[in-house]
């Protein structure tokens, strides 16, 4: 894993996990990362590409073994330097907000799809296997947040609901970064009319998010596309992608864990917090 920032000075000399580290122009305060499926304990289809030991399945809801869940969680909570605020996710619009005095208490997880926090040395953290995680934070580095974004989240606004909660925490006024880690990708993602209407209905911009399959009625969809229009509209526009415009959980079994390539598996997560100095 390469860490930046407190992250590194946690971590030093325990490497629990690969992890993908955000390349963008958020101030030198917040630190994020999405975890792969590497460096962990789980096995089976929570494992590696192979089945075998090694997997770092951070869901506790897919089947995995839960003392090793628990092992994977304990590992990223070292890397990170705090528990993360893990959440029970729905695919719905919910946002959590974890303000000044009010931590989770340890192994509640509360029911949303995303997370805000104005509270220095707090870890968000969202669960993706195919879905968009999207981390945020204001120019000023006085909020952080982040989200769960599949299809049916994005088309009833939970990204749109993320940036209002955080703007509402936020110190002052400013702009919001946004960073849009690994998910499956444009020519995996393959959808019916009804999801390209649900987008196409309300913004026919989303047209160029979609490309004809060979099936009539099917859809390639581009969920990084999708989300950069839906962040459009309430004026977020620094917008970075992960590294790699190739890089999708369905086409790299060895990073990645997917649940529409293998349906039963396991769930990375993507962190985001404050420096707590």
């Amino acid at each position: 894993m390469t860490y930046s920032g407190d992250a590194a000075r946690r971590a030093a000399g325990n490497d629990p996990c690969d992890a993908i580290v955000p390349r963008w122009d958020a101030p030198a305060r917040v630190h994020a990362w999405s975890t792969t499926r590497r460096g962990g304990t789980s096995a089976g289809p929570w494992g590696l590409e192979d089945g075998s030991a090694g997997g770092l399945n951070l869901g506790a809801r897919c089947g995995d073994d839960p003392a090793a869940v628990a092992r994977n969680r304990a590992r990223v909570a070292h890397a990170a330097g705090a528990e993360p605020v893990w959440l029970e996710q729905v695919h719905g619009v919910d946002v959590h907000r974890v303000l000044d005095g009010g931590r989770v208490r340890p192994g509640s997880e509360p029911r949303a799809d995303a997370s805000v926090t104005n509270v220095p040395g707090v870890v968000l953290a969202v669960l993706t296997a195919d879905c968009l995680p999207v981390v945020f934070a204001d120019a000023h580095a006085s909020v952080v947040g982040v989200a769960h974004a599949g299809w049916r989240g994005l088309a009833a606004g939970v990204l749109e609901r993320t940036i209002e909660a955080l703007r509402q925490l936020a110190e002052r006024d400013g702009d919001v970064l946004a960073w849009l880690g690994p998910s499956i990708g444009p020519d995996a993602f393959e959808v019916g009319d009804e999801v390209r209407e649900r987008f196409c209905d309300v913004d026919g911009a989303c047209r160029e998010a979609f490309v004809a399959a060979a099936q009539p009625g099917k859809w390639f969809a581009d969920l990084h596309a999708l989300a950069r229009l839906r962040l459009g509209r309430v004026g977020v526009h620094r917008v970075h992608c992960v590294h790699g415009s190739l890089r999708c959980t369905v086409r790299e079994p060895r990073h990645f864990y997917s649940y529409r390539r293998d349906g039963t598996c396991g769930r990375m997560a993507t962190l985001v917090w404050l420096d707590s100095r």
